[in-house]
Order: C-alpha cells, then structure tokens, then sequence
C-alpha cells in the first residue's frame, strides 16, 4: 500500500476521481483547497512532507510547481489527461469552480497543456485517459492503492493469511 498523486490539467476531473475514491472509503487530500498551497501557488512544504511520512495511504491530487520534489514518497504519480478541446469544454461548463470560463483562463490553459502537461508526464508512472468514466478512472486507482496481489503474497509467503 502507498501514496499516490493524481495530477493533471485544470478540468481534467481530478477532484472528480478524487471525490470517488473518497465515496469509496479511501483517505483524500484535495490540495486546490485548505491549507495545502501557499501563497507562491506551490505546496506547503513542511506540510506535504509531514502528510507523505504517515504509514497510512493517502491518495492526493493537485497540479504545482514543486510537486516534483515528491514524487519519490508516493507509490504512483497517476497523470490524467484529455484532448484540450474536452479540457476547455468542462471548464466552461462546470458550476463549482469559476477557473476556465474567462478568455484570458482559457489561453493559459492552452500555455499550460502545451508546456506543463508533458512535464507532468515525464513524471507519470501512469497516465490514464479522462474520458473515461470516472467509476473506472477509481478502479485503476483503488488497484494502486491495494494490489489485488498483495494478500495473496503475504498468503503464499507465510502459508497462512
């Protein structure tokens, strides 16, 4: 079991995947909100650190500059992404989160895409397509969260459960 980072594109429906695993009676940590982001717009350092050092799994989302520098503490860093045109229809559209509707919102999503989106996945050690529904976006999740293998090593190793 581990941490895991889902990141993305504004729009891409992490906070959406986020939400599912949480229904699902998964520990969440949306970093768009709360305390998690200071005011330069990366994460809180000390904060993040003190988050990924607990035994217990946590699934995270977020999209900052710094983030990078904890991609050796989670398990898997899970990048979803779509085609820009479905990015800039959901932001348009969407009703809890006035980012993505104005112009100037829209071209830096475009900038974004362009020159953060391949960073991000360079990172990645699993990119999974947001079209998709979000119900199977958190099966692939949940499966990094637990392996369905890992009972059945302990099993095998020891002979008993």
């Amino acid at each position: 079991m581990g941490h895991i980072l889902i990141t993305g594109m504004s729009g891409v429906g992490k906070s959406s995947v986020l939400s599912e695993l949480s229904r699902r009676g998964h520990r969440t940590i949306d970093t768009d909100y709360g305390p998690w982001v200071g005011a330069d717009g990366a994460w809180d350092e000390p904060r993040m650190a003190a988050l990924l050092s607990a035994a217990s799994p946590v699934v995270v989302s977020g999209a900052v500059e710094n983030q990078g520098r904890f991609y050796n503490r989670f398990a898997a860093v899970v990048l979803l992404s779509a085609p820009l045109d479905v990015l800039l229809r959901r932001l348009s559209t969407r009703t809890n989160n006035p980012y993505g509707k104005s112009e100037r919102d829209q071209a830096e999503v475009r900038r974004y895409a362009r020159d953060i989106e391949p960073l991000l996945r360079r990172g990645a050690t699993l990119e999974l397509d947001a079209r998709r529904p979000v119900s199977e976006l958190a099966d692939e999740v949940e499966k990094l969260i637990e392996p369905p293998d890992s009972k059945d090593a302990v099993t095998d190793r020891h002979g008993v459960e």
